[in-house]
């Protein structure tokens, strides 16, 4: 993700000893005159405007400040020696930055409910219009749920536990597919039958469709027909590219100011294409079969825009044990042509009751 910044929006902060909210920027309380502590904590307005003014906009853009460390001074970045008593700043303490104070709010002002006297004021306004009081509520402490004695909380199930269940689970799956697939047992069977199937496929030089990004389509395609489609989300701009953002929200800069940021992504839309090559490709098969032990292959005719492809052969070898039937398939013509009718052969079988391997 991309952090987009938008500008920067002045914080609040609440005067711990007579409650009046103040402007993130002053550094004295407009109320009382106490310093702002060195602990204080910014929060935002019910709705936020980006600073325009150019002085402002310098102390918002200049980061966090410094607290004097002999006596506790807020002093902006870049100053290097308090202004209250003059002390080097080098071992003052700078403001954490970074924290994120909310939602960025904009659009048109609402009307609030006065906590002191209920009289209705805009959502921006910092002092009720009609007692003067502060029109920040303090944030209540959590009060701890009362639990009756009687009831005890469920404990929690240990994670190693769940691990050890799921991986129970695993193993015994795992055992299953073996078995099933991979364990066999050993029987004697008689050859019964046996049948075979050969094959050879006639290939025309014709076109055939494939799909690809523009760029990896081959120098002798030819392209049919293309759609813009997503092939990747990106961090950062580039052509042809979609910005996708975030809802915007303001991260403190530690100075009484916050910047408002997005995380954006990009997505990048190429061409996806619909292209041809002509290639040797099967237009018919021609196939011989049989049920004895002498197979032979097709002799199919083709014109001069044909050509023969690559021949296959499949063979049958069909065996009684124990009462059961069992089918082997092979393509090895010199283990088919052993599997006389009549003769005894040992068979793997797995538990599926297919056939693994044959031997004489």
């Amino acid at each position: 993700m991309a952090k987009k910044s938008l500008g920067h929006v002045e914080l609040q902060w609440t005067c711990p000893n007579c409650e009046t909210v103040n402007p993130g920027l002053v550094k004295v309380c407009e109320g009382c005159g106490s310093p702002q502590p060195e602990d204080v904590e910014f929060h935002q307005a019910e709705r936020q405007e980006l600073i325009t003014d150019e002085e402002k906009l310098a102390k918002a853009k200049a980061g966090a400040d410094i607290h004097c460390g002999y006596c506790g001074t807020r002093n902006p970045a870049g100053a290097t020696h308090c202004s209250q008593c003059k002390a080097d700043l080098s071992e003052g303490a700078r403001r954490k930055t970074g924290r994120v104070v909310g939602a960025f709010k904009t659009g048109p002002a609402q009307k609030v409910a006065c906590p002191h006297c209920g009289a209705e004021n805009l959502d921006t306004a910092r002092k009720c219009v009609q007692c003067g009081g502060s029109l920040h509520r303090r944030p209540e402490a959590k009060k701890k749920d009362a639990v009756p004695q009687a009831q005890t909380a469920e404990k929690p199930k240990s994670k190693r536990g769940l691990f050890a269940t799921i991986g129970t689970g695993l193993a015994a799956a795992c055992a299953a597919i073996y078995f099933i697939f991979f364990s066999t047992t050993t029987t004697t069977g008689v050859v019964q039958n046996v049948g075979w199937e050969r094959s050879v496929p006639i290939l025309e030089f014709l076109p055939v469709e494939y799909e690809d990004w523009h760029d990896e389509i081959p120098g002798d395609g030819e392209v049919i027909s293309c759609d813009s489609k997503e092939r990747e989300v990106s961090s950062s701009g580039a052509p042809n590219s979609e910005e996708v953002c975030g809802t915007p929200y303001t991260v403190d800069t530690g100075g009484g100011a916050a910047e408002v940021v997005q995380d954006c992504e990009y997505h990048i839309y190429e061409d996806y294409c619909t292209y041809s090559l002509l290639e040797w490709t099967p237009v018919d098969t021609v196939t011989l079969s049989g049920n004895d032990f002498s197979p032979m292959w097709p002799s199919p005719s083709i014109t001069s825009e044909q050509q023969l492809g690559e021949q296959s052969e499949t063979y049958t070898i069909t065996f009684g044990a124990e009462g059961k039937t069992y089918t082997y398939e092979t393509s090895d013509y010199d283990l088919f042509m052993s599997a006389e009718i009549g003769s005894t052969w040992e068979l793997e079988v797995n538990a599926l009751g297919g056939v693994q391997s044959i031997s004489p």
